[in-house]
């Protein structure tokens, strides 16, 4: 029996079949349908409701399998769906598994626009939800309800790195038969497999680590075979399903994951390390810092601290202005996970939709900032970092 390839092999050698012109790289499958060779078989592709056949590029796309049976590879999951982007993930996730009268428990610490999903959208529905706080772990269990379905979750979380004991969330979501979702895109599957720790579900939004170059849009959900086929379903049906060119550009991707997020670690790490102490900041926080609260739980389940770096300016909302004004080399953009360092300042951007006393429940206090440390020089990141303090 040959030898199971590791994760980072099988992200670079998981290939879609050879087509007759025998390429070595996968080609794009641009097309929004597939043809048949009788009637017959057209009709039992449409009898079958799986992946598996190709029909229609909304259904199946061999381009999108590839990438995903990647990413199931990665996670160690049983099966897998894609989508247009990670919102559409979590929104289909909830679609999927939530009904009207039905209750779920959430990370307050999550990000911004999967907030306005659950206290916005889903109480329209008749979904009503319950925030716990990620420091707390031991007040989950006395906000489950008989109408409880399932339990969603961050981390490391979006932007406050806070960091929880999946073993733990997942014994309390196996004693009450609740659905565990963990959204796995801060760590990425080279850093952290949630699905070891008892997840159900595990979601990314591609855009960001595994793209790594901020081209494409993504999302893609793995896990349990069974739960997997009804997000299909609901993917097929409603239309969130992501591109073929996004794929093929995302399944590429992930064959330089695991040395980027090496990379995106090591430079986060040391540049973590120097700014602690610095005259202008009042805390640093990074997942494998020793100083960060939930530090031996990172450290038992991550590889690494990933590539997401905070920091709070002793000045406030207007410091951080200034600050982020001051960059010459680093972006000012929302997005994370690229190649290109980026600084952002949440509570005027991907957070000004919740409340101050929102915010503040979360930690997204007036000064922090938010880095996504990139690919390059850390000693240039470090000199930019340093000379917009001294300015801001």
């Amino acid at each position: 029996m040959a030898k199971q390839q590791k994760p980072a092999t099988r992200a670079v050698r998981i290939q879609t079949t050879k087509t007759s012109q025998k390429e070595h790289s996968s080609p794009v499958f641009l097309t929004s349908s597939f043809t048949y060779d009788s009637a017959e078989e057209m009709a039992a592709a449409f009898a079958t409701e799986t992946p598996e056949v190709n029909i229609y590029s909304r259904f199946a796309n061999p381009g999108v399998d590839e990438f995903v049976h990647k990413m199931i590879a990665l996670e160690g999951a049983e099966h897998g769906v894609a989508t247009g982007t990670g919102m559409a993930a979590i929104f289909s996730t909830f679609m999927t598994f939530l009904s009207k009268g039905d209750h779920i428990i959430s990370a307050s610490a999550v990000f911004g626009s999967t907030h306005t999903i659950l206290t916005r959208y889903l109480p329209k529905w008749g979904i009503d939800y319950s925030y716990f706080d990620m420091n707390k772990p031991e007040a989950i269990e006395a906000l489950v309800k008989p109408e409880t379905r399932m339990l969603y979750l961050e981390t490391p979380s979006n932007p406050g790195l806070d960091i929880i004991d999946l073993a733990f969330v997942s014994a309390i979501c196996k004693k009450h038969n609740i659905l565990f979702v963990v959204d796995n895109c801060f760590a990425t599957p080279a850093v952290q497999q949630p699905i070891q720790y008892g997840a159900d579900l595990v979601i990314h939004s591609a855009t960001k680590f595994i793209d790594g170059q901020g081209r494409v849009l993504g999302g893609v959900i793995v896990g349990k075979k069974e739960l997997v086929h009804q997000l299909y379903l609901f993917i097929r049906n409603t239309g969130p399903s992501m591109s073929p060119f996004n794929a093929w550009v995302l399944s590429k991707s992930l064959e330089t994951l695991f040395i980027r997020m090496d990379r995106h670690a090591a430079s986060a790490l040391s540049i973590a390390t120097k700014l602690q102490g610095h005259a202008k900041i009042s805390t640093v926080k990074y997942p494998f810092l020793e100083s960060h609260p939930q530090y031996a739980i990172a450290k038992k389940q991550m590889s690494n601290g990933g590539g997401i770096v905070t920091f709070e300016l002793k000045g406030g909302i207007e410091s951080g202005r200034k600050f982020l004004n001051a960059l010459e080399m680093i972006s000012m953009t929302n997005n994370l996970g690229d190649s290109r360092t980026i600084a952002s300042h949440p509570a005027s951007t991907t957070h000004s939709k919740l409340t101050e006393a929102e915010r503040q429940s979360v930690g997204i206090t007036p000064g922090l900032i938010r880095v996504s440390v990139g690919l390059e020089d850390a000693d240039d990141i470090l000199d930019d970092l340093l000379q917009a303090l001294d300015k801001s």
